[in-house]
């Protein structure tokens, strides 16, 4: 709904089996994959524009010790860095040139080399610059990489294990990982200072502490011999589960240098390099202990990494969650577009809980992206929902009747040129009307279903009805596979006021039978459990549409033929309801406020008695602004990296933190939530 009608104020947790990243930034670093470059010319094109400091994110991502020894390189910065002169060494050879498949590796892209001599059943290899800087330094013990080792759950930021299948060189390593991967890979370099002192922070991401006996660490001179981490840091012999883990580095940490941690069998376990200044104060991930690494503004050794200032511009040195500590954004508001302040602030309800996943935030689309010609001021962008069968796409709606297929482009959320460039324009059945468009969700049958308050039209009267579109379709302008009108079942909302017209179905989730009958749900209209066979028209799963007027959920089941089956109304607790998300990770239904209830999301479970009832709430990440923010998304559990996914987030009214800040003029916010 449009800002300025706001009328009303008022885990147990499935986690996945890690896969590799489907579109998911965590913390505005990563870049969108590409292919090495294969021709002379695109190479020569992509080393004149090559970044002198970005072998620093150059990491080994996998290589064999059986048949031709084949390394593998893997560029996360988001500029393409030349190779032009490296060389590579093992534990018994000297630097040698190698003969890569590109002299450039494009940002996000891959080089493979075969090793100029062989690597063995245990060993090490080390990959120098030009000038003789190591940039990744990897070892490992017998048989770990036969038939590959690679990196399992991110390429060039996964976990180091032995591959389960064939290898993937050139390309991104396959998304599945063994059963059960190591709990030291859990493990992260997470914060290193070459500032005096030299200091290096680990980052325990995993659920149970981990030894670090026999543990060892080195820097970049390769003449150095490893040092021992417990007698570094003497007292310390296991880092606790979500804690850290500090040392001082005692042999001496420069510019230019890296730290390289192997486990006591001399396994790599995680590596960090870094250019001139990079570690002053102090280099660290961001996300903490999942993201890449940037220059720190401040050091916290043995703590939380800030993660902020280094990307969003001044929070105005006040100290406060400003937008100077959201990552990216920027940009000049474009003629017309004209962002909205938010309006119906409430409390936060009591019992609320700190957001789980990270502290960073993302702004992850374009400024003003969103202009359109019925809505050329750029706001107003509300539902959101990822496709499960398709987890690089999110869906979004504008309450201006226009729908988004959106993709992850160099970690920004843009319209997919494929499906429309602009949007897609929706209407009502018979292609008429402007359809107050609110909420969105993916059925089972992968068609997008749309909710609407009201024809935009006729503002004043409620038009509450949820809309079947295929996304298939190839026409410019969409009409409803199905209609269903529900407009007779709130008599409230007809009083002739356009504000109160706009306080209907403001989400939709859809539900599958399946969770609905393993969780044991009590069908409202029998006072039985529910038996999806008893309604074979309704597909095979039932849709919770959110009504801003109160906060309850009505549940539907929509019939092939035209009809529905209405299942009653369900309180969540809360004021208002934003968004509806059926969340399969978490096996929750997540019903979702904005600042009318204090930016919250509740997740809600099936009882003992069959019944569904609010389970937990959690507030938003602090650095995010108190906005309209109506829509919110998780991204589905086989994205999961490191135990972490994407959440999104859009603000109706891209204000962000307001006029001068780097939030204003954007819609979309990223971070993480556990999986």
């Amino acid at each position: 709904m449009p800002t300025s009608s706001y009328a009303r104020a008022g885990v147990a947790s499935a986690c996945a089996t890690a896969l590799t990243l489907s579109g998911l930034l965590l913390t505005g670093m990563a870049t969108a994959r590409t292919a090495a470059a294969s021709t002379a010319s695109t190479a020569a094109t992509a080393a004149s524009a090559a970044d002198p400091d970005g072998y620093a994110n150059v990491r080994v991502n996998e290589l064999t010790s059986s048949g031709n020894d084949t390394v593998e390189l893997y560029n996360a910065g988001s500029a393409a860095v030349s190779i032009s002169g490296w060389k590579m060494s093992d534990d018994s050879f000297s630097p040698q040139s190698f003969s890569p498949s590109s002299s450039t590796i494009p940002a996000g892209g891959f080089v493979t080399f075969d090793s100029p001599k062989g690597l063995g059943d245990a060993d090490k290899l080390v990959i120098y610059t030009s000038g003789g800087t190591v940039v990744d330094r990897v070892e490992w013990a017998t048989g770990r990489a036969k038939p590959a080792m690679t990196r399992c759950g991110g390429d060039g930021t996964g976990a180091w294990v032995t591959a389960a299948s064939s290898s993937t060189f050139g390309a991104p390593n396959t998304a599945g990982c063994p059963s059960s991967v190591p709990a030291a890979s859990r493990v992260r370099v997470n914060e290193v200072s070459s500032n005096s002192p030299d200091t290096v922070e680990l980052y325990n991401g995993g659920t149970s502490a981990i030894s670090v006996a026999g543990w060892k660490y080195v820097d970049g001179d390769t003449s150095h011999s490893p040092a021992s981490v417990s007698s570094s840091s003497p007292s310390a012999t296991s880092i606790p589960a979500g804690g850290y883990l500090t040392f001082g580095s005692t042999i001496g940490l420069g510019d230019n240098d890296s730290v390289f941690l192997v486990d006591g069998s001399g396994n790599s376990i995680d590596s960090a390099t870094w250019a001139t200044g990079g570690a002053k104060p102090s280099y660290e991930r961001c996300t903490n202990g999942t993201g890449s690494f940037r220059t720190a503004v401040t050091a916290t050794p043995g703590a939380q990494n800030s993660c902020s200032g280094s990307t969003g511009g001044d929070d105005g040195g006040d100290g406060d969650p400003e937008a100077g500590e959201l990552l990216g954004g920027g940009g000049s508001l474009t003629s017309g577009c004209t962002p909205e302040a938010p309006s119906g602030t409430g409390s936060v309800p009591s019992g609320a809980l700190t957001w789980p996943g990270g502290p960073d935030v993302t702004i992850a689309d374009n400024v003003c992206a969103f202009t359109t010609s019925t809505g050329t001021e750029g706001r107003d962008l509300s539902g959101l929902a990822f496709d499960p069968a398709h987890p690089s796409v999110l869906w979004a709606v504008k309450n201006k009747n226009w729908l988004y297929k959106l993709v992850k482009s160099n970690g920004k959320w843009i319209p997919d040129a494929t499906w429309s460039a602009t949007g897609k324009q929706i209407r009502f059945t018979g292609g008429s009307g402007e359809p107050d468009s609110e909420g969105l969700t993916v059925g089972g049958n992968g068609h997008i279903y749309v909710t609407s308050e009201r024809d935009n039209a006729d503002n004043k009267a409620p038009k509450d009805t949820i809309m079947e579109f295929d996304p298939a379709s190839t026409a410019s302008t969409l009409t409803p596979v199905h209609q269903w009108d529900m407009t007779s079942q709130f008599p409230q909302l007809d009083t002739g006021s356009k504000d109160d017209a706009n306080l209907g179905f403001e989400g939709v989730g859809y539900v599958p039978d399946s969770w609905l009958t393993a969780s044991g749900w009590t069908d409202p209209r029998t006072g039985t459990a529910y038996d999806p066979a008893s309604y074979p028209l309704h597909g095979a799963g039932l849709f919770f549409a959110g009504l801003e007027w109160d906060g309850s959920l009505h549940v539907y089941g929509l019939n092939s033929d035209g009809t529905y089956t209405t299942f009653g109304s369900i309180p969540t607790g809360k004021a208002s309801v934003m968004d509806v998300t059926f969340d399969s990770g978490t096996q929750r239904l997540v019903a979702t406020c904005d600042n009318t209830c204090g930016e919250t999301h509740t997740f809600m479970k099936v009882n003992a008695s069959g019944a569904l009832v609010p389970d937990v709430t959690y507030k938003n990440p602090a650095v995010m602004p108190t906005d309209n923010l109506e829509g919110f998304a998780l991204a589905p559990a086989s994205t999961c990296v490191n135990g972490f996914r994407e959440a999104v987030w859009s603000d109706d009214g891209v204000y962000g933190f307001g006029a001068g800040s780097s939030s204003y003029g954007h819609a979309l916010y990223s971070g993480s939530f556990p999986c």
